[in-house]
């Protein structure tokens, strides 16, 4: 508990440590958010890991900070924290920060998927080999609901979708790659399935409006995976599904440049955490193990119960 206090006891730890409650970044991106140094800004995260304020995610060659969960006296304390931190001075400062920051993953992801839209399935296909999953992804589609599926790309996953569910809803952040998923559903004379350009983080959907959503090797290039499960709770209607299938974590640096990869996988126990506090429940992860030269793949379930 001392140590706890004793590094909170300083106006620029207690401002990082409430900018890393809105998510995890970087020490380049906690510099540009906090108007420090580079030396400054790691001597504090110091401080604050080693009393187990926060905890760092080692990501290939990036380091993420993020609150920890470990340190019971954080934990019980975090309410009165998150409720005290609006009084500090630069809270509406930093926020904007931190905004700008995830609006910059955000557009460089976009930028980058709409100049490869065209090349994207065989970028993909070559640059990051997988396992084949999607048939127990589909097994698991509930019949007889509208489906959302969140990163359509070039609508690879779309025609199997629509001839299972009553409807199809598909989301994408990039114009190119809803043009290319368009034309592979006339080129396929596929039906029902209507597209909307919008966010991950804001999907154009009201409340409780679908019955399952599909999100299918998009989560690890969110700005913010966190909010992006929240959001997908939102628009998930009462005994709704989740199905997502994502990397597990790998070490394949080069997909950030190459694939515009924001993050490298993730781990089991890191998700269940996520969908658990997005309120999601009946979670189940399944692994698909790779071969040599793939990376493995994880198949989530939660549902929304409440």
């Amino acid at each position: 508990m001392l140590e706890t206090l004793k590094a909170l006891a300083d106006p620029c730890r207690l401002r990082l440590t409430a900018v890393l409650l809105s998510g995890e970044f970087t020490v380049q991106e906690l510099t540009r958010i906090m108007g420090m140094g580079q030396s400054r800004i790691s001597r504090h995260l110091k401080i604050l890991t080693e009393a187990g304020v926060l905890t760092v995610k080692r990501q290939g060659t990036w380091s993420y900070y993020r609150a920890a969960e470990e340190n019971g006296f954080f934990s019980a304390i975090r309410p009165a924290f998150k409720h005290g931190i609006k009084a500090l001075p630069q809270r509406a400062e930093d926020l904007a920060a931190v905004a700008i920051v995830l609006e910059e993953r955000r557009r460089r992801s976009q930028e980058f998927f709409d100049r490869h839209a065209r090349q994207w399935d065989d970028l993909a296909r070559t640059l990051l080999p997988l396992p084949e999953y999607r048939r127990q992804l589909l097994e698991q589609l509930p019949e007889g609901v509208t489906v959302l599926e969140i990163g359509v790309g070039t609508g690879g996953l779309l025609t199997e979708l629509a001839a299972r569910a009553t409807q199809v809803i598909g989301v994408d952040h990039s114009p190119a790659m809803l043009e290319e998923a368009r034309r592979r559903l006339l080129d396929r004379g596929v039906s029902g399935v209507e597209l909307r350009l919008g966010e991950m983080s804001h999907l154009p959907l009201p409340d409780a409006s679908v019955g399952c959503v599909v999100a299918n090797m998009v989560l690890h290039h969110a700005a913010d995976p966190q909010a992006v499960l929240t959001e997908i709770r939102r628009v998930v209607a009462l005994g709704g599904l989740l199905l997502l299938a994502d990397l597990a974590r790998h070490e394949r640096e080069e997909a950030r440049e190459q694939l515009a990869d924001q993050w490298l996988g993730f781990e089991e126990e890191e998700l269940r955490s996520w969908l658990t506090t997005a309120g999601f429940t009946n979670i189940a992860i399944e692994r698909i193990a790779a071969v040599t030269g793939q990376e493995s793949v994880l198949l989530v379930q939660g549902r929304r119960t409440e």
